[in-house]
């Protein structure tokens, strides 16, 4: 959750799980992403090097809401990651983890 967003003090907790194999989690090295009036779609992709083909890790559809609020929570984490370890260099334009 980012910082901006605090629930209310009622607000019923949530118990999120998470099972081991989720937990292990999918390396990505690309990303394609469309969208329609109803929904952005996000496809996670590992490119191997110098391999022909390449395998969609995962698929993820958010509402425009849902997908504006990913934004700004990875902008704000984005910000604070590089004010501990410095400036993410983004790659040549040419770099296929860069291009979506």
């Amino acid at each position: 959750m980012s910082d901006q967003t605090k629930l209310p003090a009622n607000a019923p907790q949530l118990q999120i799980e998470l099972d081991d194999a989720t937990a292990q989690g999918a390396y990505c090295n690309l990303v394609f992403l469309n969208h329609n009036d109803a929904e952005f779609t996000f496809d996670f992709v590992y490119v191997q090097p110098g391999g022909p083909r390449a395998r969609v890790r995962s698929r993820i559809i958010l509402s425009p809401r849902h997908a504006k609020r990913f934004l700004r929570a990875l902008e704000s984490n984005i910000n604070r990651y590089e004010q501990v370890f410095g400036k993410i260099d983004e790659g040549a334009p040419t770099d296929p983890s860069t291009v979506s």
